[in-house]
């Protein structure tokens, strides 16, 4: 298995093979819950006109997004996990757009397979891949705003540590002082209502979850489900 860590809508634009697209704050971390919590199937969507069309077309759909990190006017939803937090969704469908996460999978044009990636359920997919055996494996840190974050490409290291089986040490540790540089935001008191603070621990929590999520290309969306993953 050829592993490659590469970083940004540039990197997304490069992966190929079996693609993991990852946004820790919040992106994929939020679908993690969702579909945690019931949710059958979440269109990824790049465009917000795109996303407001289908919530038109499909009126029961559950519209969640982001601008610069805040809600998008009109939307059911934000990307906030804390927002979303024991709330029922069994059966429910979502259409989902973010400014850094869901563009990464409209970039991946290359790639033959495109999976999620966050610390909630990067175990699961990690044992997912495996199960796949691909020749090549691009984890791709989508970072905010065109520039890299510490949280994915920690993220990205987690991920390549688990595939070649070789432990990351001191995970809880770096995943605390994420804190200290991407993760101030959740901190900050005047951010408080794009970036509640307890965001932070819901998006640092390491393998709460035994599911991967793949997300299969449809022209200009990508549907995104849930696949278990049995030890």
């Amino acid at each position: 298995m050829d592993i490659e860590i590469l970083s940004l809508s540039s990197g997304a634009r490069q992966a190929k093979g079996t693609a993991v697209i990852i946004d820790v704050f919040r992106a994929f971390t939020l679908e993690a819950y969702l579909f945690a919590q019931g949710a059958e199937k979440i269109y990824a969507i790049g465009s917000e006109e795109k996303a407001r069309t289908m919530k038109k077309e499909h009126p029961a759909y559950i519209l969640v997004g982001e601008r610069a990190g805040k809600k998008l006017p009109g939307f059911d939803y934000g990307n906030s996990p804390s927002a979303v937090r024991a709330k029922d969704f069994a059966g429910q469908n979502f259409v989902h757009t973010t400014t850094n996460g869901t563009q990464g999978i409209m970039n991946a044009v290359h790639a033959d397979r495109i999976l999620t990636g966050s610390f909630v359920n990067a175990k699961a997919t990690a044992s997912y891949i495996r199960s796949l055996h691909p020749k090549d494996v691009s984890l791709v840190a989508m970072g905010w705003e065109d520039h890299c974050t510490e949280e994915d490409e920690l993220c990205a290291l987690y991920l390549k540590s688990l595939l070649e089986e070789k432990p990351l040490e001191d995970l809880p540790e770096k995943l605390d002082g994420l804190r200290y540089s991407e993760g101030r935001k959740f901190f900050d008191p005047s951010q408080q209502e794009a970036f509640p603070q307890a965001d932070f621990a819901m998006c640092t929590a390491a393998d709460l979850f035994d599911f991967a999520i793949e997300a299969e290309k449809k022209e200009d969306m990508a549907v995104c489900r849930r696949r278990n993953v049995h030890a």
